[in-house]
C-alpha cells in the first residue's frame, strides 16, 4: 500500500490527482492540504468526488505528512520551494508538479520565473521526471521535478529526432495551444468566459518560463546545444495542449524513416503513441497519452511535427502518478489506463 498526500489539492492538478488516486486499492490517500479551501470537505469543492474522496482540506502542516511514502506538491511555481525542504526529511518521496526544481541553474530559474530561489541547495538532487527519458534516475530519486505540460508535448516528439541526428539542433520553432485549465483555478478577468470564448491569444513570446526547460532537456538528449523559439497560445478549451514544431532536416530522411526512428525509440514507452494520422486533442483528453506524428516538407527540407496531450494528466497529474509508480516499484501504467468522466 502506497501512502500518499497532496499539498495544494484544491487546484485543478490537485483535483486530478485525487480523481486518479482515490479509486486505487493499492493507494491510501491520507492527507490533502489547501490553504484557500481549508476546513471544507473535498466533495464540497468538487461535488464530482462525492463518494470517492472522504477527506477535508486542511492548512499545510508538515507533521501531518510524517511517514507517507509519496507527497505530491500541486502548488504554483514559487510556492513549492517553501514546503519541499520541510517534507524531504519526513516522507519517502516528493513529486513537485510546479516549476521550482526543473532547472538546475538557479540564475536561469530566477531570470525566467521572476523570483529568488529559496531552496537552491536542493536543485542538484532533483531528478527531472519525464519517465520516457529518465526512468532509471526516477526509480532512485527522493525529489522528482514533474515536467511542465508544454515541455512534455515538445520534448517527447523531438527527443528521438535529435538523439539520432535526424534534425538540426538549431532554429527549432515550437508553437503550442493550451486550454484554460492550464492557467490554474484562481479567478481572473483575462481567464473569464467572456475574454476567452471565441478568442485566441499568444502570451509570453520569447520569455516563457518553459523555454529553458525545453532547451536544457533537449540539449542533454542531443549531446549539444539546442536553440529554439517557443510561443504558447491560449485557446477556448477546458483542457488539452496541441503543439506544432518546425525543424530542419539534417539528412535525406523520408517520413517513413523518421516515423520508424520515433517508433523504435518509444517501443517500450506505454504512453507515447507515434501516429500515421494527424493527432487531435479529443484523442488524448482524459488520458495519459502523448500522440504525435510528423511530415517531411521536401520543398523547405523541414520536418513538421504535431503532438497533443491532456495538460492536466500527461502534462501534470497523470505524469506525476507515472513517476510515483516508478519510484515505488509499481508497473508504470498502474491506475492510468482508464478513461473517466469529465468533471471540470
Amino acid at each position: 500500500m502506497v501512502r500518499c498526500g497532496i499539498v495544494g489539492a484544491s487546484g485543478y492538478s490537485g483535483a486530478e490527482l485525487m480523481r486518479l488516486l482515490a479509486p486505487r486499492e493499492d493507494v491510501a490517500l491520507e492527507v490533502v492540504s489547501a490553504a484557500t479551501s481549508a476546513g471544507k470537505r473535498v466533495d464540497e469543492v468538487y461535488p464530482s468526488l462525492a463518494g470517492v474522496v472522504d477527506l477535508t482540506f486542511g492548512e499545510f502542516n508538515p507533521s501531518q505528512f510524517d511517514g507517507l511514502d509519496v507527497v505530491f506538491i500541486a502548488l504554483p511555481s514559487g510556492e513549492g520551494m517553501k514546503v519541499v525542504p520541510e517534507l524531504l526529511e519526513r516522507v519517502g518521496h516528493v513529486i513537485d508538479l510546479g516549476g521550482d526544481f526543473r532547472l538546475q541553474d538557479m540564475k536561469l530559474y530566477e531570470e525566467y520565473y521572476g523570483h529568488r530561489h529559496s531552496a537552491a541547495a536542493l536543485l542538484p538532487s532533483a531528478v527531472y521526471g519525464l519517465p520516457e527519458l529518465n526512468a532509471e534516475k526516477i526509480a532512485s530519486a527522493q525529489l522528482i521535478a514533474n515536467p511542465g505540460c508544454y515541455p512534455t508535448s515538445a520534448i517527447l516528439p523531438l527527443a528521438p529526432l535529435l538523439k539520432t541526428g535526424a534534425i538540426s539542433p538549431d532554429g527549432i520553432v515550437i508553437t503550442s495551444m493550451s486550454g484554460v485549465s492550464g492557467a490554474g483555478r484562481s479567478a481572473s478577468v483575462e481567464m473569464s468566459f467572456v475574454e476567452v470564448n471565441e478568442n485566441i491569444r499568444a502570451y509570453k513570446p520569447g520569455r516563457h518560463q518553459h523555454i529553458p526547460e525545453i532547451a536544457f532537456v533537449l540539449s542533454g538528449v542531443a549531446g549539444k546545444n539546442v536553440s529554439l523559439s517557443f510561443v504558447p497560445h491560449l485557446v477556448p478549451l477546458t483542457r488539452g495542449i496541441y503543439t506544432t514544431i518546425h525543424a530542419r532536416l539534417a539528412g535525406a530522411f523520408t517520413r517513413d524513416e523518421m516515423l520508424r526512428i520515433c517508433s523504435g525509440f518509444y517501443a517500450d514507452a506505454p504512453f507515447v503513441r507515434v501516429r500515421q494520422s494527424i493527432p487531435q486533442i479529443k484523442d488524448v483528453v482524459m488520458t495519459n497519452f502523448c500522440d504525435f506524428t510528423l511530415v517531411v516538407e521536401e520543398r523547405t527540407q523541414q520536418v513538421i511535427v504535431t503532438s497533443t496531450i491532456d495538460n492536466l494528466i500527461k502534462g501534470a497529474a497523470g505524469q506525476a502518478i507515472q513517476n510515483m509508480n516508478i519510484v515505488t516499484g509499481l508497473p508504470e501504467t498502474t491506475g492510468l489506463l482508464r478513461k473517466e468522466a469529465h468533471y471540470v
